[in-house]
């Protein structure tokens, strides 16, 4: 065995299929729910005392801001982002911050209509109301037993953020919650 030589096949490109893509969207007159396009996200970390990185992530354009915690948020964006762009977006950042690209492991959820809180409320002990949690605001909570990032988009409309491998679970559970509004 020591006189063989392996040969590995070069230039193997894995096929990496939209996680959700075999989900047919939920829709009633009540609730809908769909997969958004999984474009990028960026998680960026920075010291808690860090001045203005907020609105230093706004004003680069790239994408909406997210809050996750004291000094983390995500910038979110439809697009995907080139290799060039990403890495003069990472350089940017330093040296008061610094972003891992997550574009590859979350997905995002939308969830909207005249139900979106109570079906959520099914799952998560956050207050969802629109005076607790107005448009633009952002948790990360758990839904169910699944840890997803919950941004209020307008009056009637979520995007949920989470990691790739919980995407299909989570999804289920969305459907489920949303059935007596079907």
């Amino acid at each position: 065995m020591p006189d063989q030589q392996l040969d590995f096949k070069s230039g193997f490109q894995p096929t990496l299929r939209p996680v959700l893509g075999a989900k047919k969207a939920f829709v009633s007159n009540m609730i809908t729910l769909s997969a958004l396009q999984e474009g990028t996200i960026i998680h960026v970390l920075a010291e808690p005392s860090a001045p203005a990185v907020e609105d230093r992530l706004r004003a680069m354009g790239k994408g909406n801001v997210r809050a996750v915690s004291t000094g983390q948020w995500f910038i979110v964006s439809d697009e995907r982002l080139s290799h060039g762009e990403l890495k003069a977006l990472l350089d940017a950042l330093e040296p008061q911050a610094m972003g891992v690209d997550q574009s590859q492991g979350r997905v995002r959820i939308r969830i909207e209509g005249k139900m979106v809180e109570r079906v959520l409320a099914k799952g998560t002990a956050v207050d969802l109301s629109l005076p607790a949690f107005p448009v633009g605001s952002s948790v990360t909570t758990l839904v169910g037993h699944i840890t997803a990032h919950l941004t209020r988009l307008e009056e009637s409309a979520f995007e949920i953020i989470v990691l790739r491998g919980f995407a299909e679970s989570l999804w289920d559970d969305l459907v489920r919650m949303s059935a007596e509004f079907a």
